[in-house]
């Protein structure tokens, strides 16, 4: 019988995609996601009208859960969306971007 100790080293039984984090984020972000067999995963990042901006993987990888960071230093400030494909397997996140902006004292952003 396993220990708690060791359940990081159960491997995933289906894909996943995680929401990423921090959401909403002004510079790096991380994407987590399970792969339940050795495949082909790929990973898309799209603008509000669909168009894919960023390819962040392309590879086979083997079972497991992974997180990989997106920088979104040299976008628009606004809502995109990121795509894992595995096989028939298709799920779909939204992630907002923020460009650093003044602070108000209780933390709401200042509008310009």
């Amino acid at each position: 019988m396993k220990s708690n100790a060791d359940t990081h080293d159960l491997l995933p039984a289906e894909f996943y995609l995680g929401q990423n984090y921090p959401n909403p984020f002004s510079g790096t972000t991380t994407i987590k996601f399970c792969v339940a067999y050795k495949t082909r995963v790929i990973l898309k990042v799209f603008d509000s009208e669909g168009k894919m901006i960023r390819q962040l993987l392309d590879d086979e990888k083997e079972p497991g859960t992974y997180k990989t960071d997106f920088d979104a230093s040299s976008l628009s400030e606004g809502i995109y969306t990121y795509k894992l494909q595995v096989g028939d397997f298709l799920s779909t996140k939204r992630m907002t971007v923020l460009r650093p902006g003044k602070m108000s004292i209780n933390g709401q952003r200042n509008q310009k």
